[in-house]
Protein backbone atom coordinates (compact mmCIF):
# COMPACT_ATOMS: atom_id res chain seq x y z
CA UNK A 1 0.00 0.00 0.00
CA UNK A 2 1.49 3.21 -1.14
CA UNK A 3 1.84 6.47 1.45
CA UNK A 4 -1.65 8.11 2.36
CA UNK A 5 -2.51 10.96 3.92
CA UNK A 6 -5.18 9.67 5.68
CA UNK A 7 -6.29 6.17 6.98
CA UNK A 8 -9.44 6.38 5.72
CA UNK A 9 -8.31 6.91 1.96
CA UNK A 10 -6.68 2.98 2.50
CA UNK A 11 -9.94 0.58 1.71
CA UNK A 12 -10.23 2.75 -1.90
CA UNK A 13 -6.25 2.03 -2.58
CA UNK A 14 -6.41 -1.82 -1.63
CA UNK A 15 -9.59 -1.73 -3.92
CA UNK A 16 -7.58 -0.28 -6.57
CA UNK A 17 -5.26 -2.90 -6.00
CA UNK A 18 -7.38 -5.60 -6.43
CA UNK A 19 -6.77 -7.22 -2.63
CA UNK A 20 -10.50 -7.54 -2.28
CA UNK A 21 -10.40 -9.86 -5.46
CA UNK A 22 -7.30 -11.77 -4.14
CA UNK A 23 -9.01 -11.99 -1.14
CA UNK A 24 -12.14 -13.81 -2.33
CA UNK A 25 -10.49 -15.93 -4.57
CA UNK A 26 -8.37 -17.48 -1.81
CA UNK A 27 -11.93 -17.85 0.33
CA UNK A 28 -13.27 -19.63 -2.60
CA UNK A 29 -16.35 -17.09 -2.63
CA UNK A 30 -18.02 -17.22 -5.70
CA UNK A 31 -20.80 -14.04 -6.93
CA UNK A 32 -19.84 -11.50 -4.93
CA UNK A 33 -21.55 -8.56 -5.61
CA UNK A 34 -19.41 -5.58 -6.57
CA UNK A 35 -18.04 -3.90 -3.86
CA UNK A 36 -19.68 -1.06 -2.35
CA UNK A 37 -17.53 2.37 -1.26
CA UNK A 38 -19.49 5.13 -1.90
CA UNK A 39 -19.19 5.83 1.99
CA UNK A 40 -15.91 5.45 2.28
CA UNK A 41 -15.46 7.64 -1.46
CA UNK A 42 -17.65 10.17 0.95
CA UNK A 43 -15.61 10.28 3.65
CA UNK A 44 -12.39 10.91 1.67
CA UNK A 45 -14.17 13.97 0.01
CA UNK A 46 -15.57 15.39 2.78
CA UNK A 47 -11.87 15.65 4.08
CA UNK A 48 -10.54 16.74 1.03
CA UNK A 49 -13.04 19.43 0.81
CA UNK A 50 -14.20 21.30 3.99
CA UNK A 51 -16.31 23.98 3.95
CA UNK A 52 -15.50 25.25 7.27
CA UNK A 53 -12.89 24.90 9.80
CA UNK A 54 -13.33 25.18 13.33
CA UNK A 55 -11.17 25.38 16.83
CA UNK A 56 -11.20 23.03 19.26
CA UNK A 57 -9.01 23.36 22.68
CA UNK A 58 -8.38 20.00 24.15
CA UNK A 59 -7.06 20.77 27.96
CA UNK A 60 -5.65 17.75 29.01
CA UNK A 61 -2.26 16.98 31.28
CA UNK A 62 -0.74 14.01 28.46
CA UNK A 63 -0.94 16.94 25.88
CA UNK A 64 2.71 16.13 25.13
CA UNK A 65 1.86 12.64 23.87
CA UNK A 66 -1.19 13.32 21.84
CA UNK A 67 -1.86 9.46 21.34
CA UNK A 68 -3.22 9.32 24.63
CA UNK A 69 -6.31 11.22 23.17
CA UNK A 70 -6.07 8.85 19.83
CA UNK A 71 -9.84 7.75 20.21
CA UNK A 72 -11.08 11.34 20.85
CA UNK A 73 -8.67 13.10 18.27
CA UNK A 74 -10.78 10.26 15.59
CA UNK A 75 -13.76 11.28 16.89
CA UNK A 76 -13.37 14.75 16.12
CA UNK A 77 -12.33 14.39 12.57
CA UNK A 78 -15.04 11.86 12.51
CA UNK A 79 -17.40 15.25 13.33
CA UNK A 80 -15.64 17.24 11.08
CA UNK A 81 -16.30 14.62 8.56
CA UNK A 82 -20.30 14.61 8.77
CA UNK A 83 -20.16 18.37 9.01
CA UNK A 84 -17.98 19.22 5.95
CA UNK A 85 -15.35 20.83 8.79
CA UNK A 86 -11.79 20.64 9.03
CA UNK A 87 -11.27 20.47 12.88
CA UNK A 88 -8.19 21.45 14.10
CA UNK A 89 -7.11 20.57 17.76
CA UNK A 90 -5.25 22.54 19.86
CA UNK A 91 -3.40 20.47 22.44
CA UNK A 92 -3.72 22.84 25.61
CA UNK A 93 -1.76 21.79 28.70
CA UNK A 94 -4.26 22.00 32.00
CA UNK A 95 -0.98 22.52 34.04
CA UNK A 96 0.33 25.42 32.29
CA UNK A 97 -3.44 27.23 32.86
CA UNK A 98 -2.90 26.62 36.20
CA UNK A 99 0.29 28.36 36.50
CA UNK A 100 -0.78 31.37 33.70
CA UNK A 101 -4.27 31.51 33.63
CA UNK A 102 -6.57 30.43 30.32
CA UNK A 103 -5.97 33.18 28.28
CA UNK A 104 -4.81 30.74 25.58
CA UNK A 105 -8.02 29.79 25.58
CA UNK A 106 -9.87 33.62 23.80
CA UNK A 107 -9.19 32.83 20.68
CA UNK A 108 -11.14 29.01 20.45
CA UNK A 109 -14.59 28.21 18.87
CA UNK A 110 -15.15 25.71 21.78
CA UNK A 111 -13.35 23.88 24.76
CA UNK A 112 -13.25 19.84 25.47
CA UNK A 113 -12.09 18.37 28.63
CA UNK A 114 -11.13 14.71 28.23
CA UNK A 115 -10.86 11.77 30.75
CA UNK A 116 -7.34 11.76 33.42
CA UNK A 117 -6.41 10.18 36.36
CA UNK A 118 -4.80 11.86 39.28
CA UNK A 119 -4.84 15.66 40.91
CA UNK A 120 -2.26 16.83 38.49
CA UNK A 121 -3.44 19.63 36.54
CA UNK A 122 -7.14 19.63 38.15
CA UNK A 123 -7.30 22.98 39.20
CA UNK A 124 -6.48 24.37 35.76
CA UNK A 125 -9.03 21.97 33.84
CA UNK A 126 -11.88 23.70 36.80
CA UNK A 127 -10.87 27.22 35.37
CA UNK A 128 -11.41 25.91 31.82
CA UNK A 129 -14.75 25.15 32.43
CA UNK A 130 -15.10 28.39 34.53
CA UNK A 131 -13.97 30.42 31.02
CA UNK A 132 -16.09 28.27 29.09
CA UNK A 133 -19.52 29.07 31.08
CA UNK A 134 -18.46 32.34 32.01
CA UNK A 135 -17.59 33.35 28.09
CA UNK A 136 -20.57 31.33 26.27
CA UNK A 137 -18.12 29.23 25.17
CA UNK A 138 -19.45 25.85 23.92
CA UNK A 139 -18.12 22.88 26.41
CA UNK A 140 -17.67 19.39 26.29
CA UNK A 141 -16.68 17.28 29.45
CA UNK A 142 -16.40 13.91 28.84
CA UNK A 143 -15.55 11.54 31.90
CA UNK A 144 -13.07 13.76 34.27
CA UNK A 145 -14.14 16.52 32.14
CA UNK A 146 -18.26 16.09 33.87
CA UNK A 147 -17.00 15.97 36.97
CA UNK A 148 -14.70 18.99 36.81
CA UNK A 149 -17.34 20.79 35.53
CA UNK A 150 -19.62 19.38 38.20
CA UNK A 151 -16.65 20.76 40.72
CA UNK A 152 -16.79 24.34 39.53
CA UNK A 153 -20.52 25.36 38.94
CA UNK A 154 -20.57 24.06 42.41
CA UNK A 155 -18.14 26.22 43.67
CA UNK A 156 -18.61 29.57 41.80
CA UNK A 157 -22.14 29.22 40.76
CA UNK A 158 -23.99 27.04 44.61
CA UNK A 159 -21.60 28.74 46.75
CA UNK A 160 -19.79 25.69 47.99
CA UNK A 161 -16.37 26.92 48.81
CA UNK A 162 -13.57 23.80 48.31
CA UNK A 163 -16.74 21.81 46.59
CA UNK A 164 -14.44 18.83 45.03
CA UNK A 165 -13.68 15.40 44.56
CA UNK A 166 -12.46 12.71 46.78
CA UNK A 167 -10.21 11.73 44.30
CA UNK A 168 -8.15 14.31 45.01
CA UNK A 169 -9.52 16.04 48.44
CA UNK A 170 -10.45 13.23 50.97
CA UNK A 171 -11.20 15.58 53.28
CA UNK A 172 -13.47 18.56 50.88
CA UNK A 173 -16.17 19.81 52.94
CA UNK A 174 -18.10 18.82 50.17
CA UNK A 175 -17.30 15.63 48.39
CA UNK A 176 -19.87 16.73 44.99
CA UNK A 177 -17.60 13.69 43.22
CA UNK A 178 -16.52 10.48 45.56
CA UNK A 179 -16.13 6.64 44.72
CA UNK A 180 -18.31 4.43 43.29
CA UNK A 181 -19.98 1.75 45.53
CA UNK A 182 -22.85 0.24 44.24
CA UNK A 183 -24.24 0.35 40.22
CA UNK A 184 -26.54 -1.86 38.73
CA UNK A 185 -25.23 -3.35 35.11
CA UNK A 186 -26.92 -3.64 31.93
CA UNK A 187 -28.01 -7.57 32.39
CA UNK A 188 -29.22 -6.09 36.39
CA UNK A 189 -26.60 -7.46 37.81
CA UNK A 190 -25.29 -5.50 41.02
CA UNK A 191 -21.84 -4.35 41.31
CA UNK A 192 -19.91 -3.48 44.94
CA UNK A 193 -16.85 -2.07 45.56
CA UNK A 194 -14.87 -1.13 48.03
CA UNK A 195 -12.32 1.88 48.29
CA UNK A 196 -9.71 -0.45 49.20
CA UNK A 197 -9.56 -2.65 46.23
CA UNK A 198 -8.02 -3.12 43.47
CA UNK A 199 -7.65 -0.17 41.29
CA UNK A 200 -9.25 -1.95 38.45
CA UNK A 201 -11.66 -3.81 40.03
CA UNK A 202 -13.30 -0.25 41.26
CA UNK A 203 -14.09 0.94 38.06
CA UNK A 204 -16.98 0.73 35.92
CA UNK A 205 -16.51 -0.48 33.08
CA UNK A 206 -18.13 -0.82 29.69
CA UNK A 207 -21.27 -0.31 27.86
CA UNK A 208 -24.16 1.07 30.24
CA UNK A 209 -27.47 2.39 29.20
CA UNK A 210 -28.78 6.22 29.83
CA UNK A 211 -31.92 6.86 30.07
CA UNK A 212 -32.02 11.05 28.75
CA UNK A 213 -34.32 13.72 30.02
CA UNK A 214 -37.01 14.98 27.68
CA UNK A 215 -36.79 18.72 26.54
CA UNK A 216 -32.92 18.78 27.13
CA UNK A 217 -29.74 19.19 24.93
CA UNK A 218 -28.39 15.71 25.73
CA UNK A 219 -31.70 14.56 24.31
CA UNK A 220 -31.67 16.39 21.15
CA UNK A 221 -28.09 16.10 20.46
CA UNK A 222 -28.95 11.98 20.83
CA UNK A 223 -32.30 12.09 19.21
CA UNK A 224 -33.68 9.08 21.25
CA UNK A 225 -34.50 8.55 25.02
CA UNK A 226 -32.20 5.64 26.20
CA UNK A 227 -28.58 5.75 24.91
CA UNK A 228 -25.91 2.71 25.41
CA UNK A 229 -22.62 4.32 26.03
CA UNK A 230 -19.30 2.65 27.25
CA UNK A 231 -17.49 4.06 30.79
CA UNK A 232 -14.26 3.72 32.18
CA UNK A 233 -13.94 5.56 35.62
CA UNK A 234 -14.24 4.84 39.44
CA UNK A 235 -15.49 8.06 40.57
CA UNK A 236 -19.47 9.23 40.32
CA UNK A 237 -21.52 12.56 40.92
CA UNK A 238 -22.09 12.19 44.20
CA UNK A 239 -26.32 12.01 44.86
CA UNK A 240 -26.11 13.98 47.91
CA UNK A 241 -25.81 17.20 46.30
CA UNK A 242 -28.27 16.56 43.26
CA UNK A 243 -31.12 18.70 44.71
CA UNK A 244 -28.94 21.29 45.89
CA UNK A 245 -27.43 22.05 42.49
CA UNK A 246 -30.26 21.54 40.62
CA UNK A 247 -32.27 24.24 42.30
CA UNK A 248 -28.45 26.41 41.44
CA UNK A 249 -29.06 25.64 38.11
CA UNK A 250 -28.01 22.23 37.03
CA UNK A 251 -29.64 20.22 34.57
CA UNK A 252 -29.20 16.66 35.32
CA UNK A 253 -30.23 15.46 31.59
CA UNK A 254 -28.91 11.82 31.67
CA UNK A 255 -29.37 9.34 34.01
CA UNK A 256 -28.86 5.15 35.01
CA UNK A 257 -32.12 3.34 34.27
CA UNK A 258 -32.56 3.07 38.02
CA UNK A 259 -31.41 6.60 38.64
CA UNK A 260 -29.50 6.05 41.06
CA UNK A 261 -26.62 7.55 38.58
CA UNK A 262 -25.83 10.77 36.89
CA UNK A 263 -24.58 9.92 33.55
CA UNK A 264 -25.06 13.40 31.82
CA UNK A 265 -24.68 17.48 33.01
CA UNK A 266 -25.63 20.76 31.07
CA UNK A 267 -26.46 24.39 31.87
CA UNK A 268 -29.32 26.53 30.88
CA UNK A 269 -28.79 29.63 28.81
CA UNK A 270 -25.51 28.49 27.31
CA UNK A 271 -25.13 28.23 23.67
CA UNK A 272 -23.89 24.81 24.62
CA UNK A 273 -22.11 22.98 27.43
CA UNK A 274 -22.53 19.43 28.18
CA UNK A 275 -20.57 16.77 30.46
CA UNK A 276 -21.05 13.07 30.10
CA UNK A 277 -19.62 10.52 32.34
CA UNK A 278 -19.11 7.52 29.46
CA UNK A 279 -16.60 7.77 26.73
CA UNK A 280 -18.98 8.44 23.49
CA UNK A 281 -15.63 9.00 21.55
CA UNK A 282 -15.21 4.95 22.03
CA UNK A 283 -17.89 4.15 19.40
CA UNK A 284 -17.30 6.74 16.95
CA UNK A 285 -16.74 5.85 13.30
CA UNK A 286 -16.12 8.17 10.07
CA UNK A 287 -19.11 6.85 8.18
Amino acid sequence: VPDADTIYRIPLLLHAQGVDDIVARKLHLENLPAAELADWERVVRALERPTGAVDIAMVGKYVNLTDAYKSLNEALLHGGIQTRTQVNIHYLDSEQIERDGPDCLETMDAILVPGGFGERGIEGKIAAVRYARERQIPYLGICLGMQVAVIEFARHVAGLTGAHSTEFRKDTAHPVIALITEWTDEDGTVQQRRENDDLGGTMRLGAQPCRLTPDTLARLTYGKDVITERHRHRYEFNNRYRERLRAAGLIFSGHSLDDRLVEMIELPNHPWFLGCQFHPEFTSTPR
